[in-house]
């Protein structure tokens, strides 16, 4: 039965084969439209999450403020301070914390030869590279060796790398901050990341926490940076964490002003507000670009309604209901909108092939790599949210049509000029 009807759809639109032809361009056009909207879409959150991961995909940085209430004792505005005892409770007793290190900084001069840079030097533990996502493209990153033996070497950011050697190698050199030598040994690639502290991470460099510790106070850390067990868990370990500082500063574990922290969570509603409104916008464009070729679709099937009345009166003259009369109708809306559908995502994915990658993050940050440019990629998920949109136009467009055709007399129809 279905395959008859199949049939009959695809006899009726044989029928005026120009005029099915460029009725079915629109519905092309609309598909097309749709699935690039979407792929632009899913493409720009990709990168836009992509340079938000750059800043460490689980990563919590803890600045020290002061309290705001009064506990054990000790009165309201007392100033917090990282200490190596914090850090060394958080790893004994925060089972929901999987890393933690503290940050000292200084604003120094880096040298080398007659090139002078002056930058965020950053003194850190050996777990920092790992919660902040700092991924050596030469070399290695700092080791728990280079921390325990006070080592003078350095990690440089990607920028800072090309200030200072330019396109000569780096590992192994010999720079100098604050007059001492210090030995290059990694560095990273450019990073795309849309936030930072301090300074970004491409014009930063790296030293161990003990070495930073010869070179200035760093007794008291200017931050604590933490990675969860799993992202998660984020809000818990928070808590966790402020409370075990708490006991040990003897402050209240409420007390949210006595240590700020900034995790995923306060990006997370970033991201979402730029990319969903985005591509509902995207969605909406596409949508009422198909729409317009449904109205195509629908004004061809109205037409073709007043063109078929004398077939319709024979059909229900010979024992034909309503409803295959109503069904023969929507069928050949289907298969028009389908066919068109069909041909539209294949030549939406010939466009995005042709189009590879379009600029968008690699501007701002001066990149050539390619990481921060848009791909259009036509997925399995884009072409079934295209079938599924189709799908509808297609049914709306065919309804009024196969209401008007069903409703017809059959004694009028017949006698229709």
């Amino acid at each position: 039965m279905f395959r008859e009807v199949l049939r009959q759809s695809w006899r009726a639109l044989l029928r005026s084969p120009l005029r099915s032809f460029l009725t079915m361009l629109g519905i092309v056009w609309g598909v097309v439209a749709v699935s690039i909207l979407l792929a632009y879409g899913s493409g720009f959150r990709s990168v836009l999450v992509r340079c938000f991961d750059a800043f460490g995909k689980s990563a919590v940085v803890c600045w020290p403020g002061q309290t705001s209430e009064q506990a054990g004792g000790e009165r309201a505005g007392k100033r917090v301070r990282f200490e190596k005892a914090d850090l060394d409770l958080i790893r004994e007793e925060a089972t929901l914390v999987r890393q933690a290190s503290l940050e000292t900084v200084r604003w120094l001069g880096i040298s080398y030869g007659d090139r002078l840079v002056n930058t965020a030097v950053r003194g850190v533990y050996p777990e920092y590279g790992e919660i902040r996502n700092e991924v050596p493209s030469e070399g290695r990153w700092i080791s728990h060796e280079d921390w325990l033996e006070r080592r003078r070497v350095v990690f440089l950011g990607g920028r800072l790398r090309e200030r200072l050697f330019g396109g000569r190698p780096a590992v192994g050199e010999t720079v100098r901050i604050r007059g001492v030598r210090f030995t290059v040994i990694g560095t990273m690639e450019r990073k795309l990341q849309l936030s930072n502290y301090f300074t970004s991470d491409d014009d930063s460099c790296w030293i161990p926490y003990s070495t930073a510790a010869d070179l200035w106070d760093a007794r008291y850390a200017e931050v604590m940076v933490f990675a969860p067990v799993v992202p998660q868990w984020e809000e818990k370990a928070k808590a966790q964490v402020l409370a075990l500082i708490a006991k040990r500063q003897r402050f209240s574990p409420t007390d949210r002003r006595a240590i700020v922290m900034y995790g995923r969570q306060e990006f997370r509603p970033i991201i979402d507000g730029i990319t969903i409104g985005l591509q509902a916008l995207l969605v909406f464009i596409g949508v009422l670009t198909l729409g317009i070729g449904g109205v195509g679709v629908m004004n061809i099937m109205l037409v073709s309604v007043d063109e078929r009345v004398r077939e319709i009166g024979l059909r229900r003259a010979l024992g034909a209901r309503r409803s295959h009369i109503r069904t023969q109708f929507l069928a050949e809306a289907l298969l028009l909108t389908l066919t068109g559908g069909v041909l539209g995502i294949l030549i939406a994915y010939a466009v995005a092939a042709a189009a590879g990658t379009l600029p968008l993050m690699g501007t701002l940050f001066e990149d050539t790599s390619g990481k921060g440019d848009i791909r259009l990629v036509i997925s399995p998920g884009i072409a079934a949210a295209s079938a599924a949109i189709l799908v509808a136009v297609g049914l709306l467009s065919g309804l009024a049509p196969a209401l008007r055709a069903s409703r017809l007399d059959p004694a009028a129809a017949l006698r229709y000029e």
